[in-house]
């Protein structure tokens, strides 16, 4: 980078954090992303308020690629200190943090599954990543070509599924549970003589629905259709035990001990960035992620696995707290 572009975006930071510095700069952290993060967030930010000296920080639900939009849009008590996502930050994404002048700081938290569940009082599901590719790919191969998706009905698929319409609610193209799923299923189970940029088209016939970033209204929305399938993370599913279901995939049931052990395929990292020029700047930053890195929150037996979070191995819980506590800045992949 030139002298000159360095020149220029430390002057905007600079002027940035003075504009946040002065009488009327927030004192409540913002926090946007993920919906699959949402709960866990919203978990240590009630418990960070009422433990701490700060106020509880403000959690909005706003879809991973939403909110790493906004938080890399720039500085200043207008934009987010924090987001939260179901994916990892995309080099793009990195780049585009770096030229309005943020940081971002990566603080992977554990990992989650990404289930398919319907209403208890609806039939059982048992699939393979194939067949869920079959029944929502926007088009399949039938006798060697390539045809728009023809299935209304999971049986015609298979006659071992059950003989009902295909009804799928999942997140929209900004979440990374379905950029997650995408990748984990229908790039994993794409079928030969479909050309690999089309793997991850959905279609868009009806059959998939997308039910926008509120898990919870998905979890509604099923209850009143038992047959209609829903894609989240298995932290829904977790703490809807009493009314939903989860599908087998591929044989493994989505439980705890099998995300956690690798046994079920469809799982992810969730993780939480820091806006690196907030902290010392908005009260509470530092102090926030701490908690959010204790092994009182994040440990094996912490409250977020209560809630469905899977941690991740003691030796990477030390590795990213102390990424969280030094600032370090997330590298790109290329």
């Amino acid at each position: 980078m030139k002298l000159k572009s360095l020149t220029r975006i430390t002057a905007i930071s600079l002027a940035a954090i003075i504009a946040i510095t002065g009488a009327n700069a927030r004192e409540q952290i913002q926090i946007v992303g993920s919906s699959t993060v949402f709960p866990f967030s919203t978990a240590v930010a009630e418990r960070f308020g009422q433990t701490s000296d700060f106020r509880t920080p403000i959690v909005e639900a706003t879809g991973s690629g939403g909110g790493l939009k906004l938080f890399c849009e720039g500085l200043g008590e207008n934009t987010p200190d924090i987001t939260n996502a179901s994916r990892k930050i995309k080099d793009k994404e990195i780049d585009k943090c770096v030229a309005n002048g943020v940081t971002p700081v990566e603080v992977r938290i554990g990992f989650d599954g990404i289930v398919l569940a319907n209403a208890k009082s609806g039939p059982t599901f048992s699939l393979s990543r194939e067949q869920i590719f079959a029944a929502l790919a926007r088009k399949i191969v039938i006798d060697g070509t390539a045809v728009m998706n023809p299935y209304n009905n999971w049986s015609q698929i298979d006659p071992s599924l059950p003989n009902e319409k295909i009804e799928v609610l999942g997140p929209p193209p900004t979440s990374g549970t379905r950029d997650a799923f995408v990748e984990l299923v229908m790039e994993e189970a794409c079928q030969e003589g479909i050309e690999e940029d089309f793997c991850a088209d959905i279609r868009e016939d009806g059959a998939y629905i997308d039910a926008g970033e509120n898990d919870n209204l998905i979890v509604q929305k099923l209850e009143a259709n038992d047959a209609a399938i829903g894609i989240f993370g298995f932290s829904f599913l977790d703490q809807n035990t009493d009314v939903l279901q989860g599908a087998i995939v591929d044989g493994v049931e989505p439980t705890f001990e099998n995300i956690a052990a690798g046994k079920y395929r469809i799982s992810r990292s969730l993780y939480f960035y820091i806006k690196k020029e907030h902290v010392g700047v908005i009260p509470g930053i530092a102090e926030f992620a701490a908690e959010f890195t204790s092994e009182n929150a994040w440990g094996d037996e912490g409250y977020l696995a209560e809630k469905g979070l899977i941690p991740q191995n003691k030796e990477f819980r030390e590795k990213y707290k102390a990424d969280a506590q030094n600032l370090v800045m997330v590298k790109k992949k290329n």
